[in-house]
């Protein structure tokens, strides 16, 4: 945290982001990021179907000879079945294999949502299913950990399956929910990188009890080379070339795909729910709703007199809150009590484990140079 506190002037985010800067009006960096960069990134206009329908066509002409054209990751929330949506509607001959990987969190609703959605549109999916007392222990070390991030185990083991079933099936492209409509803001002081495996292996070795056996990661080498460079592996976000409202999005899947909603931005997973509605407010003092409302701020979906009563509601209902926490230490084999004491464990930051990090700017400055070549 700075040693003074301040609310930006346009949106919503403060000063719980230690790298937040302000300019003689009040207003923040991710403000001015959006409005100076990625604002002209998104495309919610004629000009951005146009542009989309360009991509979908090269992606349809590369992979003529292969199953499918495309992966596309599906957890249930509204980004990513609202794209599966839009995708299957705009698109309908473009052949999709969806990705879910569930790594033990997921409601029941979530589960209902993926099969409304993948039988509805007619979409071939691959489940991976990860093995529980691997992701248990996996999970428990993070917490020992005392780091922000505690979605990485999640995480890293969703994009690893992609990677792995992409290759499997020669396919060039993944098409992501991400958008800038909604999620242009988020601090990267407020956690880190799911990607790094050497950070996630040392986390493991420093707490963890079990082998990971088969628990897939994804290598340094096969993230920043070989699916990039050597594979030519491309991620596409096709809902920044299209108009997307959020709440118009719900009450289309709502209605073409009974699709149920969660309450809360990645809610679809109990745990992350519970990581990011009590976890990091409790423990960090980082309340993400921030982020996700100042995200639909710059985009023109919120008003921030509206962001701000939002704010003012409760993040957790005391009742639901103590269900969840007995939920979530009954999975993962500890007590109500023992989970308290690792959230009230001293904060750490990922500088104080292991990391890609270095590596990660060598290699940048070695392909700077190829590249100058």
């Amino acid at each position: 945290m700075k040693n003074y506190y301040q609310i930006c002037t346009n949106c919503v985010m403060d000063t719980t982001d230690i790298e937040i800067e302000f300019d003689d009006k009040g207003v923040c960096s991710h403000c001015q990021l959006y409005e100076n960069t990625q604002k002209k990134l998104y495309f919610p206009n004629k000009e951005g179907k146009k542009k989309l329908d360009t991509i979908i066509q090269k992606i349809k002409n590369s992979s003529k000879s292969n199953n499918y054209d495309c992966v596309i990751g599906l957890s249930g929330g509204v980004d990513s079945s609202y794209l599966a949506y839009i995708l299957k509607k705009e698109y309908p001959e473009l052949r999709i294999l969806a990705i879910h990987v569930d790594g033990g969190w997921n409601s029941e609703l979530a589960v209902s949502n993926i099969e409304n959605i993948v039988k509805k549109l007619d979409i071939d999916l691959y489940t991976r299913v990860i093995d529980w007392e691997e992701m248990k222990d996996l999970q428990v070390a993070y917490l020992k950990s005392s780091l922000a991030n505690q979605d990485v185990p999640q995480d890293h083991a969703f994009f690893a399956t992609l990677y792995e079933q992409a290759l499997k099936y020669n396919i060039k492209y993944f098409l992501t929910g991400y958008n800038l409509a909604t999620e242009s803001i988020l601090p990267s002081s407020w956690g880190y990188n799911a990607m790094d495996s050497i950070q996630i292996k040392d986390i493991h070795n420093t707490f963890g009890k079990k082998k990971l056996k088969n628990y897939t990661f994804l290598s340094f080498f096969q993230k920043h080379i070989y699916y990039p460079y050597i594979k030519k592996f491309k991620t596409i976000a096709p809902l920044n070339y299209l108009q997307y409202d959020k709440n118009e999005a719900k009450k289309i899947i709502s209605k073409e795909l009974d699709w149920r909603d969660y309450g809360g931005k990645h809610h679809e997973s109990i745990f992350t729910k519970f990581f990011q509605s009590y976890y990091l407010p409790k423990k960090f003092g980082y309340d993400k709703r921030k982020a996700h409302l100042s995200s639909l701020i710059a985009s023109g979906q919120l008003s921030r007199n509206e962001a701000l009563s939002i704010l003012e509601k409760p993040l957790y209902e005391v009742n639901e809150l103590k269900n969840d926490k007995e939920f979530i230490s009954k999975k993962l084999g500890i007590s109500t009590a023992e989970l308290e004491t690792l959230i009230a464990l001293p904060n750490k930051n990922f500088t104080d484990y292991k990391s890609e990090r270095k590596r990660v700017v060598l290699i940048k400055k070695i392909l700077k140079v190829l590249r100058v070549k």
